[in-house]
Parts: C-alpha cells; sequence; structure tokens
C-alpha cells in the first residue's frame, strides 16, 4: 500500500519547517557582536559584564545537548503537524557543534523503501556555533 499524492512526505515543505525552526532557534544565541560588555572599573561593583545571558550561553556541551534535543522536538510535532502525513513516522536528528577552524561530515544509514521514504536535510552556522538537522520519513503500512 503506497501513499496517495495527498498523504506523501514532503522534502521541500520539511526543509523550510526545519529551516525556520533552526534559525529561530538559534539566531541570537551566540551572537557576540551585538552584545557590549561593560567591564565595570572598580574592584567593588560586582558583575564584569553586564550581559548574563550572554555568558549563559557560551559553548557548554551539556546546555547544547538540550538545546538540539528541544529543536528536534519542535520540528518532529510541526511536520506531524504541518505536513498531515500520519502513516509516516518522523524521525528528528539534530546536532549542534562549536566553530574551531575544523570540519564535520555527518552521514547515516538506514534500511528503508525508496518509493515511499524519504529525508530533509538543512543546516546552520554563524562564527561561534554550527547546527545540522536531518528529518527522516519512513512510510508506515
Amino acid at each position: 500500500m503506497n501513499p496517495n499524492a495527498l498523504n506523501r512526505f514532503s522534502e521541500s515543505k520539511a526543509r523550510l519547517i526545519a529551516k525556520e525552526i533552526l534559525e529561530s532557534e538559534l539566531k541570537g544565541k551566540v551572537d557576540w557582536e551585538n552584545h557590549a560588555f561593560e567591564v565595570r572599573q572598580k574592584k567593588t561593583d560586582k558583575p564584569l559584564f553586564t550581559q548574563p545571558r550572554l555568558l549563559a550561553y557560551l559553548f557548554a556541551p551539556s546546555l547544547h545537548q538540550t538545546l538540539s534535543i528541544g529543536i528536534a522536538d519542535k520540528i518532529k510535532e510541526q511536520c506531524i503537524t504541518m505536513m498531515n502525513t500520519p502513516r509516516y513516522k518522523t524521525i528528528v536528528q539534530v546536532t549542534i557543534g562549536q566553530m574551531k577552524d575544523q570540519g564535520v561530515k555527518i552521514t547515516s544509514r538506514c534500511l528503508w523503501d525508496t518509493t515511499t521514504d524519504n529525508y530533509a536535510t538543512v543546516s546552520f552556522q554563524n562564527q561561534h556555533i554550527w547546527a545540522s538537522a536531518i528529518v527522516f520519513a519512513m512510510y508506515m503500512d
């Protein structure tokens, strides 16, 4: 039993959903250029930086692990509700890393039916972090 045209997974629609969520969640998280640090002159003034939110977004693997899970959940939820593909199993993988003058390759292997199953991938980067989101859709009989 194959999906009809109305209930088929749309790679382009999934890509748009994932890109919108990825960019909205990560934009400004580590945008140091738009935050001015105010260094205190006196020793009695406690905070060295007046932007505590900015300090929370310095690259910390545990923070980005939680963030990537949240982003993956949002992408999955939006794909399921907006695409109306009830017979598809949707799986989302989000990876976030720190920009450190090095490369990374993300691959995956899956056993599926090439006539019904599909995937969409999208990426985001700024000068401090990079992120990749992959949406897999597998048709369930």
